[in-house]
């Protein structure tokens, strides 16, 4: 990357990062009115434009009643990034016009693939960690981005299974597709930890090799334990003899845990202010409960980025 192009990239994150930081709550069809008649204290909400594109009516008019109040940032489901099928062009007009509308700062997506041969497979399945890989995908990306209008990041995914012979870890992996492709990581916080618990590696040695720096936006979530023969929900572990035969399952369905939490400040110290979301997309709880736990992650990201402030150079030292 030219010295140029980096400094462009900088700036775009500085502008990003000036307009929404803070915690943010995933908007919800469970809880929406109970927010909107509320009205809480939230730096923004996020929404899956598949949601709402198209469908006009009390879908159009909660929208527009959301924009009001918060500042919207969205998170597609769709666009099968690692996929081998064309993306779909119709799908990419339509998703400019809905971003131009909502005014998001950037666009996320999944780095995965969710259709085949035209079929929605309604999964984020895991792509080959290659070196043909990269190329391939970051050129969709470059022209995704192009089509938007909106600058691209990508969200690192859970997964249970690796298609075929690694040659790069995920993390190198996901540094490769952001350098080529020249975009945004959507960093998501419980993803890396259920990875590296599942996978038996460290969290944190896997956070220094992702490009923190190109990081414009955080996920955390709840996520639960099954047991791996019968696929049957198991208590959480409490030491390595009760972790045999066990898997966490990236469910959105809990709490975040601790050991989430503790990696989100330990990750923000390092990011600086990048606004983050917390996500609940099952055994959703009443809204007061959740407005609890945005909270608590409030006082996590404020004492994480003071720390960060405190550590960065002033700009005479920078020079």
């Amino acid at each position: 990357m030219t010295e140029a192009q980096k400094q462009s990239r900088e700036s775009r994150q500085t502008r990003t990062q000036e307009r929404i930081q803070g915690v943010g709550l995933g908007l919800r069809w469970e809880f929406i009115d109970e927010l909107l008649e509320q009205k809480p204290r939230l730096s923004f909400v996020e929404i899956s434009p598949e949601n709402y594109m198209g469908r006009g009516g009390y879908f159009d008019e909660a929208l527009d009643r959301a924009a009001a109040v918060w500042p919207i940032v969205t998170h597609g489901l769709t666009m099968s990034l690692g996929g081998v099928d064309p993306l779909r062009e119709d799908y990419l007009r339509e998703l400019a016009a809905f971003l131009e509308r909502v005014k998001t700062p950037w666009h996320s997506d999944h780095l995965c693939f969710s259709t085949f041969g035209g079929v929605m497979l309604h999964d984020l399945l895991p792509i080959p960690f290659k070196a043909s890989e990269v190329s391939r995908i970051a050129d969709r990306i470059k022209h995704a981005q192009d089509v938007l209008q909106r600058p691209m990041a990508i969200e690192n995914v859970s997964f249970y299974l690796h298609p075929g012979k690694r040659e790069m870890t995920e993390a190198e992996f996901i540094a490769r597709v952001c350098e080529e492709a020249d975009c945004g990581l959507m960093l998501d916080v419980n993803n890396a930890w259920v990875n590296a618990t599942n996978f038996g590696y460290d969290v944190d040695a896997w956070m220094r090799t992702v490009p923190l720096d190109r990081v414009v936006q955080m996920h955390v979530a709840g996520h639960d334990w099954y047991t791996e023969d019968e696929w049957e929900p198991a208590a959480r572990p409490t030491s390595a003899e009760e972790r045999e035969g066990k898997l966490i399952v990236d469910t959105h369905g809990a709490p975040c845990e601790d050991e989430v939490l503790a990696l989100l400040e330990r990750t923000l110290e390092k990011t600086g202010p990048v606004p983050v979301l917390l996500e609940r997309d099952q055994s959703i709880p009443p809204l007061d409960e959740l407005l609890s736990e945005v909270a608590r992650i409030e006082a996590i990201w404020t004492r994480a980025t003071s720390k960060a402030a405190a550590r960065a150079p002033s700009p005479a030292e920078a020079r």
